[in-house]
């Protein structure tokens, strides 16, 4: 198959699935409003906006939008202008969102941000700033699977075809010279692609003997007796890889670089808070959960869950560039032009009057 018709057949797919991320795919209900923000009193609107919409998923590794709006950080720095969220399931709605102007700025995963930007040409996005790495485990059934070798052979789902988890598990399978083909999940492993919110039950009732998933889902396998086998942040440079990124639409960013100055300040702080503050936090992050999804998490899968996730301000570039790269290599994507698709100025100088390190862009920046 000519590679721009496996990347439009890709492409296809991805949009008509209801579930991605690099993300890392969420358990919240799909673009659910919460339009309940309290403005201080004889505070001052930024840009002269009314309010700004932001975009996240209902999931875990969504740590930092999730905390920041349960505790009004973003609120704090948008002043009187109202902090408005809408909650997604789904990458590609989120990427609409933000392309119709539903959405201002948004947490999302890698894929659907490389997605959205190539399919644009480069024309609707930028990523602005990192938020969280890590929180994707290989759980498996320890009575069928004892070691890695012993995954040839056997059922392991990921989120979706295409997606972060998808790449990344097509890509090690590949590097233990396994044969799978991409698009049907055939070969030496069978993949099976299966939303996070019904993985946890086709492992009980034996139909996979594995999975290759973002938290909170490999926490809940786990609670069910799986065992991890492999955690994804030991396959990389310092144990670091990005799972959710900040993005913004170019439009926005260009009309309104105070507002989108102050959404990233206050993930600053809300990630400096989180990490002071861990236990509280956590509980912050359930409440909204709950408020999101209508169901909090239980200790024994919140516990482990929040635990494997790094937050970070730095959007880890350079592991976003060899995500594309796997991607390429498994067939699911034509080699995209990603220059541009960074513009960490206004990050930079968040950090900057905070006394932090630059963090870089990995040659992908605005050109």
């Amino acid at each position: 198959m000519p590679a721009t018709t496996a990347l439009r057949r890709t492409l296809a797919v991805i949009a008509a699935l209801p579930l991605l991320t690099l993300a890392a795919c969420g358990y919240g209900s799909e673009a659910k409003d919460d339009d309940t923000a309290e403005v201080a009193a004889g505070a001052e609107k930024i840009d002269g906006l009314d309010s700004i919409r932001i975009g996240y998923f209902g999931n875990i590794t969504h740590a930092t939008p999730l905390v920041g709006n349960q505790k009004g950080f973003f609120q704090k720095e948008l002043g009187a202008t109202e902090a408005k969220y809408a909650t997604f399931n789904a990458g590609p709605s989120e990427i609409e969102a933000l392309n119709s102007g539903s959405i201002d700025i948004g947490w999302i995963g890698p894929s659907p941000a490389i997605n959205g930007y190539t399919k644009s040409g480069g024309k609707n996005l930028r990523i602005v700033g990192g938020s969280a790495s890590g929180g994707v485990k290989l759980v498996v059934n320890p009575e069928k699977i004892k070691s890695l070798k012993d995954v040839k052979g056997k059922r392991i789902a990921t989120p979706q075809l295409g997606n972060t988890q998808d790449v990344a598990f097509l890509n090690w399978i590949a590097e233990q010279g396994w044969k799978v083909d991409a698009q049907s999940g055939k070969g030496d492993v069978t993949v099976v692609r299966s939303d996070n919110k019904v993985t946890p039950d086709a492992y009980k009732a034996g139909d996979l003997d594995g999975a290759w998933v973002p938290e909170p889902t490999a926490s809940k396998l786990v609670a069910q007796g799986g065992k991890v086998l492999l955690d994804e942040s030991t396959l990389w440079p310092d144990d670091k890889f990005v799972i959710t990124n900040i993005i913004v639409s170019q439009k926005f960013l260009e009309e309104h670089p105070k507002a989108v100055e102050a959404v990233l300040k206050a993930s600053v702080d809300t990630n400096a808070w989180i990490k002071a503050n861990p236990d509280e936090a956590k509980a912050a992050a359930n409440r909204q959960l709950e408020k999101d999804t209508g169901k909090a998490l239980p200790a024994d899968v919140l516990d482990p869950a929040w635990a494997s996730i790094q937050l970070t301000d730095d959007p880890l570039a350079a592991t976003l560039d060899a995500q594309a790269a796997h991607a390429v290599k498994a067939g699911l994507l034509e080699k995209p032009d990603l220059r541009g698709i960074y513009d960490l100025t206004l990050l930079n100088k968040v950090l900057a009057a905070k006394g932090a390190p630059p963090v870089d862009d990995a040659g992908l920046g605005a050109k």
